[in-house]
């Protein structure tokens, strides 16, 4: 391969790999280091002279010029110098560059240079990787579906010129991922270990909905309207929070936007995905009202600040649609607003004073826990006759 050659596959690396020309040219260098030390006894001063521009590389091991040799590797008479360098006088002490010839390096020291190139080629991967990753931390990215692992539905995904796994548990339930599917996924977390870095990307994580909303309303992505809180069962449902300090701006009209252009296209993305947007309020009442919507809510009573637990009235008719199917929207309303939520219909149940009230054991088959989140809680109480 001549200089010319070398350079040339050099750029063609960096543009496809995005490993830059400088770091492989120190690895090579390094790697010439390492074979002259194995072939010359232990004697690794080489000068380097490169230039890029005029294709230029050139390697040459340094000599001391001496009376009697006692070691070749490290040392040559003044004749033997004035041979290699018949332009310049040499003198004893002085020192000679040679030429090195990778030819006449031997198979061991060429074998040991090929693997210090491979180390500085897979570090260098490894590092743009990781630059790569850590740059798009909490965002959405658009990649590609490579392959699709049969077995455990693992997909194997192109993030700009790094690959990433996304799980099966990561996937969204109606996903049907086929090889060359260009998908959006969160980059959740970035990890380095000693397999490489990789990133914890996601369809199901809440941040994704947040970014698309950033990306598809222009009020969200200049601050005019803020997203407080998002819960989401994803696949399924989501309820999203949001507030504008203008009085103005209507927040959950943006969101929404003209004739539901902005968050229909949200849901196109996520599959038919329902979502819920409510208007966050600083009064807790408001806010746990807004938060179980579409129920009506007849009150709410704060039952304790300190555990943030209330006791929420609903029509009777209401009941069924505050609970939501399986409980879902019950829960992903106490999980958007962070408090343990105790829904009853309006009429029927017992007083907590009265002297017939049931007794907790006689209750329990009565309330329903469907809390699956630290930051909230719902118990649905039906305590009608019926």
């Amino acid at each position: 391969m001549t200089n010319k050659d070398l350079f040339e596959a050099l750029r063609t690396f960096e543009k496809e790999k995005g490993i830059p020309m400088d770091y492989m040219l120190q690895n090579i260098e390094k790697a010439i280091s390492v074979a002259c030390k194995n072939y010359y006894g232990g004697n690794e001063n080489v000068v380097f002279k490169v230039d890029p521009e005029k294709n230029s590389f050139d390697a040459k091991l340094v000599k001391t010029v001496v009376d009697e040799v006692f070691d070749p590797n490290f040392e040559v008479t003044v004749e033997e110098a004035q041979q290699i360098n018949k332009r310049k006088k040499f003198v004893v002490g002085d020192e000679i560059e040679i030429p090195i010839d990778p030819k006449h390096l031997g198979w061991t020291s060429v074998s040991s240079a090929r693997n210090v190139i491979r180390q500085g080629i897979r570090q260098g991967e490894k590092g743009q990787s990781l630059i790569e990753f850590q740059n798009k931390l909490g965002e959405i990215v658009t990649a590609t579906v490579e392959r699709i692992d049969p077995k455990s539905g693992v997909a194997t995904i192109k993030i700009g010129k790094s690959e990433a796994t996304l799980p099966k548990s990561e996937q969204l339930g109606h996903d049907d991922l086929k090889e060359g599917d260009h998908i959006k996924v969160y980059i959740a977390d970035v990890k380095d270990n000693e397999r490489g870095p990789h990133a914890i990307i996601s369809r199901t994580h809440p941040g994704l909905v947040k970014r698309l909303f950033e990306q598809e309303v222009p009020e969200i992505y200049d601050g005019v309207v803020e997203i407080k809180s998002i819960s989401r069962e994803a696949g399924s449902r989501t309820k999203m929070a949001v507030y504008s300090s203008n009085p103005d701006v209507d927040a959950i009209g943006s969101c929404i936007g003209n004739k539901g252009s902005r968050v229909n296209k949200i849901v196109e993305e996520l599959g038919g995905e329902k979502i819920d947007i409510v208007l966050y309020s600083e009064d807790p009442e408001k806010y746990i009202s807004a938060a179980l919507s579409p129920a009506s809510v007849c009150k709410v009573e704060i039952t304790d600040e300190e555990t943030k637990s209330c006791r929420v009235t609903v029509p009777d008719g209401q009941l069924s649609l505050a609970i939501g199917n399986k409980g879902q929207n019950a829960r992903l309303a106490a999980r958007l607003t962070g408090w343990r939520i105790d829904i009853r219909p309006e009429s029927g149940f017992y007083g907590e004073d009265e002297d017939d009230e049931p007794k907790a054991e006689e209750k329990s088959e009565d309330v329903l826990d469907l809390d699956e989140s630290t930051e909230g809680e719902t118990v649905v109480s039906d305590e009608t006759e019926e």
